[in-house]
């Protein structure tokens, strides 16, 4: 009798090690089927699936779950996924006026939604310009097909995503990358709603062995940049240049880490109070 666990992610490169053990039939071997949900929509629409069980588990951007864990989001961070930091591409129009950073002060970012990674990285690129967070106008465009829309068609300004996942709409002459946002913190971890913690404990450690046994290994895979390359619609080099820069963990999120997240999040008024470690970390 198999356990049936819903899993959520974006449909990007980080998350190939998750279809592959999947493919490889790792967990049913241990009687989990696991049942990967693609949500091209991102971190807003994660929370809100952990929030209604909608999905178990979801490998999420750092600061959107910290920050809807503190606004009430009954669920845990039970490690990290990736700890290098995202990089986020800033990108306007191919068309667009605007040739450098500091033309985009005062205009308006699409974001796939509230509480999004893109529109919390909108406030710490804000930030690092020393512009007046207050002063910021989003258009919600829920995915990149909305963000190309909005842009091509003027209603938003510049759009932040994940560089190589746009570098294919920078090559085909959509958008311009007018510069690089790095985040501050390890960029993905796995979430867990709080009542699958409680009921299964070990069955979500079992999971997250598997999966740390493959992200150990899994730049070793022969040729794991051409499948990368032609799954995900990416030329050879970027892929190769995106391997070398992401590193993925199989350790706990440390309480220093999450200090200086909640800090920064504080400081751009996203959070309204901070949370115990054991609040937001099993």
């Amino acid at each position: 009798m198999s356990k049936t666990i819903k899993i959520a992610g974006v449909p990007e490169h980080f998350n190939l090690p998750w279809l592959l053990c999947i493919e490889n039939g790792e967990f049913e071997d241990y009687g989990i089927d696991l049942q990967w949900t693609d949500v091209p929509e991102g971190t807003g629409k994660m929370c809100q699936m952990l929030h209604d069980g909608e999905t178990d588990i979801a490998v999420i951007l750092t600061e959107g779950i910290v920050k809807d864990i503190v606004a009430g989001n009954p669920s845990k961070i039970v490690q990290v996924y990736v700890k290098s930091p995202l990089i986020w591409g800033i990108h306007v129009a191919a068309a667009s006026q605007y040739q450098k950073l500091s033309d985009l002060k005062d205009t308006k970012a699409a974001i796939s939604r509230l509480g999004s990674g893109s529109h919390l990285m909108s406030f710490v690129n804000a930030e690092n310009q020393h512009w007046d967070t207050s002063q910021l106008q989003f258009e919600i465009v829920n995915t990149i097909d909305g963000a190309v829309e909005a842009l091509t068609s003027g209603k938003a300004d510049y759009f932040m995503w994940e560089r190589f996942m746009t570098q294919p709409l920078v090559d085909n002459g959509t958008f311009r990358r007018i510069a690089d946002c790095p985040t501050p913190w390890p960029c993905f971890v796995i979430a867990v709603r709080n009542e699958v913690l409680e009921n299964d404990p070990e069955i979500i450690d079992q999971i997250l062995e598997i999966i740390n046994t493959t992200t150990e290994e899994f730049k070793m895979i022969p040729s794991i940049d051409r499948t990368l390359a032609s799954k995900y619609d990416q030329k050879l080099e970027d892929i190769q240049q995106w391997l070398a820069l992401t590193q993925w963990s199989q350790q706990k999120l440390d309480v220093k880490t999450l200090e200086k997240i909640q800090n920064r999040l504080l400081t751009l008024k996203i959070i309204e109070k901070k949370l115990p470690f054991e609040a937001i970390v099993k």
